[in-house]
Order: C-alpha cells, then structure tokens, then sequence
C-alpha cells in the first residue's frame, strides 16, 4: 500500500477506451492513489492546469491530440512532472521518441498491472526526492541569507528552478534580460546556493568601465605596467578565486578583451599586464547581458566561440510586463521595505495596484522599486493613491498599445478553445482594473460603470486576484 496521503497531488491517466481507463484507475486506486481521468488532449491540459498532478500517465494515441501534445503540455507546466506514456507493442519507437522528448518511461500495451504500479511508484519516489532537495536549497538559501527573488508568476519559477538546478555546479551560467529584471539578484542568488559561497563574490560591470582601464580591472597589472602603476594590482579574476566572478553586461565587452577572457575561461590562468608568468585560479563564471548576443554573434560583434563557452546554462530573467500578477508582490514588498527604513507606515491603495499592472514597466523591477520609494516619499496620508504613482501620463490601457504591444507576453500554447478563453480572461481582467483606476478604487462605483452587480464584480476581482 502506498504511503500517500489523503491531501497527496493526484495521478492523472489519460485514455480513452473505458474499459481501459476503468482497469488501471482500479489498479493506481488500490495501492492509495487518486486518479483524474481524461480522455483527449484539451481534457488532459485543462486537468494538468486544475489538478496540479503529481505524475501523468498518457496513451500516445487519442481522438483529439496525442500522447505527445500531453507530454509537452505537462513539461510546459512543470519540467520535472514526469510522463509515462503507454502504446501499442508494435509501436515502441514512438515510445522512444517520446522519451527523447522528456517522458519518464513507457509502458506496452496490454498493460501489466504489477508493472504500472511498479513504474508509478519508482516515478512519484523520483518526484518527492526532487521536491524534498528543492526544499533543502530553500532552507539553505534562508539561512545563508541567500538574496530572495520575489514573485509567484510562472515565468519566474522557470527561472528560480534553473538557478536551484545550475547552483551546485561549476558550469558557467549566462543570465539574460532586460535592464532592471533582477540580474544581479539572480547571480548572487547562485553563488550563495553553491560550494563557494564562503568564498568571494566580485562583481565587475563591463559597460561602467572605460575600454582602456578594463583589461588592468579584470587581470590585474604589475608595477611598472604604465603609467600611474606604482605598485602590482590583482585584477577581479584574481580577486575571485575560488569564488565567482560575475561579468555584468558581458555584450558591451570590446573584442580584443573577448579573446583574452576566452583564453583564461579555457586554460583557467591569465597574464597581468606587464606580467612574466601566468596566474592560475579557480574562478566559477557568470555573466550577464541585456543585448541578444546570438544577433551580435551574426553580425561579428562578439566571438562565437566565447558566446557557446559562456551558455553552458542560459538563464532567462522575465520582464515585469510579462509576470503583472507578480507587481502587487513586488509592490507590497518595497513598500514594506521602504517604510522600514524610513520610519513610515503606509499601504497601497486597490486603484493604485490597478494602476501599477496597467504600467508596461520599460525600467522593469528596479523602476518599480524607484516608483514605490518616490510615492511614499509624496504621501502625506497613511495610503497611496495612483495620483502618488506619478504613472498618470505614462499608464497605457490595451486600447492605446500596438498591435505587437498589445499581445506581447500572452502565452500561445495548446488549443484554439485554449487561447480563446485566455484572451477572454486577460480582456476581462484588463477591463476590471481600468473600472477600478476610473472609480478611484471604489467598487461601487466601478460596478455601475461596468453595469453589473456589486456581489458579481467582488466575485471577479477576487478570480482574478485583484485586491
């Protein structure tokens, strides 16, 4: 019997003949397990969205999709939800492709019960192993004070993942994003989560430093070098040893330099300007760029070589327009801290929330920081209002966006019926916070303009998570 409790995520079994689905449901509920059923793709992905299932289990061939289209739907979810996909015996090398694609494993048709529930408890074992390890790094992470990443979005949670799984190696990680998404954060995060967070963390941003001096700043030089070396200086590789040596804006770095930090990632030793004798250290490398540097490759900007070197683990950092249900968090959490340090209690208003997720957020997380500190700083009362926010002239509703603005970050995937009903509830949510904005968060009011009850308007902020 198994171990799971009652409140344990369920095992979702997709297939479509009854009799079937009906065998191995009675089989999965005898050792514990609680099933959801599917039958088709569109059922299987709104179920992967409802039930949050802790293992999926599909037949490759449905009448609506197929097995493969749930197996990347579960991935698109959560990467590590494994998928155990079951086909006909004369069809193994779908199985295969599929495991090619990320399935756990395959089961062949007719179905060994023994054998299903031998796979299902080897893969719910992999599974809890994982989330216990993802716990331990987060207890970790608290204790050494490791930098907190603030959000609750999807896109975000790909990234905090990837930091979690890239942390304890020494494989160089490329941090990619816009200005102001939290860079930094990301790569403080991954020193202080790996072997060498008792050793030094030395930042060094390639665009702050005039190409002339940069080569002395990160290799060091001897007395005598030039003019002005009075004496031998360790550059930022030198500095880092046995750390990690975080190379900011890695796109703006000159060509000439390109090469030399190519040859000290390969050989792990450099020359100091003016220097005899190579210096051997032990550096973890990460670097950081707000540039597409696969474009800059293209057009002989920067060294394809060094571009391969540096993604051994890219890591992509979402913009604040494309996580706006993370803004109130974020909002909330500089307000709090802010008023700390200021001695101040102050809290956000509904409308200016509103207002804060209408903003499309050019400056992304650090001008949202700027944005809070400035209006707590402007209100006398004990509340900020949207007039506080200083976004008046700059807030852009759906209307007055482009076309390509419009639909930027809206998320494609799965079925026409999909995409139609997310577009339905991003419409409706957009439309409720602009009634809020317009009634100056009084909800009354915002009810009448758009001309439903009171109770009814309460429900849908609430299913939207507007507070």
């Amino acid at each position: 019997m198994s171990s799971r409790t009652p409140d344990s995520a369920p095992i979702l079994l997709v297939e479509d003949k009854d009799s079937l689905r009906t065998m191995l449901r009675r089989s999965l509920e005898a050792q514990g397990h609680v099933i959801v059923e599917a039958v088709d793709l569109p059922g299987a992905v709104a179920a992967i969205r409802e039930s949050r299932p802790d293992l999926v289990i599909s037949d490759l061939r449905l009448p609506v999709g197929d097995g493969f289209g749930v197996l990347r739907a579960a991935k698109d979810d959560d990467p590590d939800l494994p998928v155990i996909v079951m086909t006909a015996y004369g069809s193994i090398q779908d199985a295969v492709a599929a495991m090619k694609e990320g399935a756990l494993d395959f089961l062949a048709k007719p179905i060994d019960p023994d054998h299903l529930v031998l796979l299902v408890e080897r893969a719910l074992a992999q599974r809890r192993m994982l989330a216990e390890n993802l716990l331990l790094k987060e207890e970790l992470s608290a204790r050494l004070g490791a930098p907190r990443i603030v959000g609750e979005s999807a896109a975000l949670k790909h990234a905090i993942l990837a930091v979690q799984r890239a942390a304890p190696s020494d494989a160089t990680v490329l941090i990619e994003g816009e200005s102001g998404t939290g860079k930094e954060l990301v790569a403080r995060a991954l020193h202080t989560l790996s072997p060498r967070s008792a050793r030094p963390f030395v930042a060094i941003n390639c665009a702050a430093i005039p190409e002339a001096l940069l080569e002395a700043e990160l290799f060091g030089h001897e007395r005598g070098a030039f003019t002005g070396a009075t004496a031998r200086k360790p550059g930022k590789f030198e500095m880092a040893h046995r750390g990690t040596l975080f190379l900011d804006e890695i796109g703006d770095l000159p060509l000439p330099l390109q090469a030399k930090i190519l040859r000290a990632l390969e050989s792990r030793s450099f020359d100091r300007l003016g220097g005899l004798s190579p210096v051997h250290v032990d550096v973890r490398i990460v670097a950081a760029t707000n540039r597409d540097l696969r474009e800059m490759v293209a057009a002989r900007q920067f060294r394809e070589d060094l571009y391969f070197r540096l993604s051994v683990v890219p890591i992509t950092v979402p913009p604040l327009r494309d996580r706006r249900d993370d803004i109130p968090i974020l909002a909330r959490h500089f307000v709090d801290r802010v008023c700390r340090d200021v001695k101040k209690r102050v809290t956000l208003s509904e409308a200016a929330i509103g207002a804060l997720q209408c903003y499309d957020w050019p400056g992304n997380v650090r001008e949202l920081q700027n944005c809070i500190e400035r209006a707590i700083i402007l209100t006398s009362g004990d509340t900020i209002q949207p007039r506080h926010l200083k976004l008046e002239g700059d807030v852009r509703q759906p209307a007055e966006r482009s076309e390509a603005g419009r639909w930027e970050g809206f998320d494609w995937s799965g079925t026409l019926e999909d995409v139609m009903r997310r577009a339905a509830a991003e419409a409706e949510r957009r439309k409720l916070v602009k009634a809020l904005i317009d009634a100056r968060g009084i909800r009354i009011d915002a009810a009448q303009r758009l001309a439903i009850p009171l109770a009814v308007l309460l429900a849908k902020l609430k299913e939207h998570g507007i507070e």
